[in-house]
């Protein structure tokens, strides 16, 4: 398996691709990424804790995360499920509440791959622009990071 998450950036796309493969079955990680008490384990950077208000995973479902630093800062996410299909995909709205501008939508498709699982998410943002503000911002890091203590979480069970 793989033990590092790669990302599809393109110039001139509004798209962001990240991929990463998990020794774990389709049916666990699914478990775990739609699972509100243990997405706080793995969500986020690692400077960062996560706290779910909301996490209603089926069609019409809304969610919401905080992100909060060392200094008490509080960063708010949130967005809307449009499609479940366990242990396969969902997809669903994200956007940032400190940039309600730009609202993204994700889908994360698990694929079966000898014994494990890829991981595929895919984020379509409303424009080139609002799509290269999350790279300025360091989202991928953000996502590797994700991606790894996700990792960390599938290999405790």
């Amino acid at each position: 398996m793989s033990d590092t998450t790669e990302f599809v950036i393109e110039p001139g796309r509004q798209d962001i691709i990240m991929t990463r493969v998990f020794d774990a079955p389709r049916e666990l990680v699914f478990r775990v990424v739609t699972d509100p008490e243990l997405l706080p384990r793995w969500w986020g950077p690692r400077f960062l804790t996560t706290r779910v208000e909301r996490m209603e995973v089926r069609p019409g479902g809304q969610w919401r995360y905080v992100n909060s630093d060392a200094h008490g800062r509080e960063f708010f996410f949130r967005g809307v499920y449009h499609d479940v299909v366990a242990p396969e995909r969902f997809s669903r709205t994200w956007a940032f509440e400190g940039w309600p501008a730009d609202v993204a939508l994700e889908t994360v498709t698990l694929v079966e791959v000898d014994g494990g699982t890829k991981y595929v998410a895919q984020s379509v943002h409303q424009s080139v622009e609002a799509r290269d503000a999350i790279i300025r911002a360091d989202g991928p890091r953000g996502g590797r990071e994700s991606m790894d203590r996700l990792a960390e979480v599938l290999a405790s069970r």
